[in-house]
C-alpha cells in the first residue's frame, strides 16, 4: 500500500491521519523538528475545517485568507506549506493552493537588528551573572554563525579539528570554527568534565535545544538592557551574516559558511536599516 493511500484510508479517523502523516514525514526523513511543526500547523487547519466535511478548494482558500489576517507572510506561507504537504498526502492536492507573494525585503526593522555593543553587553552580563554555559553558547552561535538545531554538533571532537559536519534535511555541510573559539571552548568543556560529544548540553545529557536557549535569552536581555525583540537565538546568525559581509564584501563565500543554497537567500541576512542608507547617502556630497 503506498503512504498517499494509506492516508486516503485513515482519513475516516482524523487521529489515525495526523498519525499516518507523521510516519510519512519520518520515512520522508524530515528533522524532528519540522515534523513538530508541520504537525502542529497541520492541527490548526483541521481545527479550523472542523464540521465543514470534506476538502474543497474555496474552503481551502478561505482557510488561507484567514492566515493572511492573521500572521506574517512568512509565518502564513510557512503553515500553508505544511497543509499543502498534508493535502496531498491524503489524495487531496487538488486542493492545495498557491502562496502568498512575498516580496523581497529592501530595509531590515532596525527596531529588531541586534548591534555588536548589544551583543558585547549580553556576554558581559552572562559573564557577570556567572552564567557560564549561556556565555559561551552566545558566542558559538555568532562566531560560527550556525543555526541554533546545528548547535548539537559543536561538540569536543569539532574544538579538536577545527571544523564539524552537520546534517539537515537529508543535507550535509562543513561548519569551520575559529581557533580561538576552539580554544576556549576546549577549556570549557575540561572545566564542566566533558571529554567528548557534545559541549552544550542540559543537566540531563541531551543536548540543549531551541526552547531551552530562547527562554535563558530572554532572561538575560533583561538584565543586559537589550530590548527583547533582539535578542533571540536566529538573530546571532544575523549579526554573524552582517560582519562577514562587512569584512569581506563577498555574498558567494557567506553562503557557503551559512549553508545557503540560493545567494537569494544570503542577501535576506544583509539588508540594512533605513537609517544606514540614509547616513550612506548623506555621506555622497552630491547636494551643494
Amino acid at each position: 500500500m503506498s503512504l498517499k493511500n494509506a492516508g486516503k484510508n485513515v482519513f475516516e479517523k482524523e487521529d489515525g491521519a495526523l498519525e499516518a502523516f507523521r510516519r510519512y514525514l519520518e520515512l520522508d526523513e524530515k528533522s524532528e523538528a519540522t515534523i513538530r511543526k508541520y504537525m502542529h500547523d497541520v492541527k490548526v487547519f483541521l481545527t479550523f475545517q472542523k464540521g465543514k466535511g470534506s476538502f474543497r478548494k474555496e474552503q481551502i482558500i478561505g482557510y488561507k485568507n484567514w492566515l493572511g489576517e492573521r500572521y506574517a507572510v512568512r509565518s502564513a506561507n510557512s503553515m500553508l506549506t505544511a497543509v499543502n504537504q498534508f493535502l496531498k498526502f491524503v489524495g487531496a492536492g487538488e486542493c492545495c493552493v498557491k502562496l502568498f507573494k512575498l516580496q523581497y525585503q529592501t530595509f531590515c526593522d532596525q527596531r529588531k537588528e541586534l548591534g555588536r555593543e548589544e551583543y558585547r553587553r549580553l556576554l558581559e552580563t552572562a559573564r557577570r551573572k556567572k552564567q557560564i554555559r549561556l556565555y559561551f553558547l552566545i558566542l558559538t552561535l555568532c562566531a560560527t554563525g550556525i543555526r541554533i538545531s546545528e548547535l548539537q554538533y559543536i561538540t569536543v571532537e569539532a574544538a579538536v579539528s577545527g571544523n564539524t559536519i552537520a546534517k539537515n534535511k537529508g543535507k550535509s555541510r562543513v561548519i569551520l570554527i575559529p581557533q580561538k573559539l576552539c580554544d576556549v571552548l576546549l577549556d570549557y568543556a575540561a572545566w564542566i568534565g566533558i571529554s567528548h560529544g557534545p559541549i552544550f548540553i542540559t543537566r540531563g545529557g541531551r543536548p540543549v535545544d531551541r526552547s531551552n536557549v530562547w527562554r535563558a535569552m530572554q532572561k538575560l536581555c533583561r538584565e543586559a538592557g537589550v530590548p527583547e525583540e533582539k535578542v533571540y537565538p536566529h538573530n546571532l546568525r544575523h549579526l554573524f551574516a552582517r560582519t562577514f559581509y562587512r569584512v569581506c564584501r563577498d555574498v558567494a563565500k557567506l553562503a557557503d559558511l551559512l549553508g545557503h543554497s540560493s545567494i537569494e537567500t544570503t542577501r535576506i541576512y544583509l539588508s540594512s536599516t533605513t537609517a544606514e542608507h540614509a547616513r550612506q547617502l548623506e555621506r555622497l556630497g552630491l547636494v551643494c
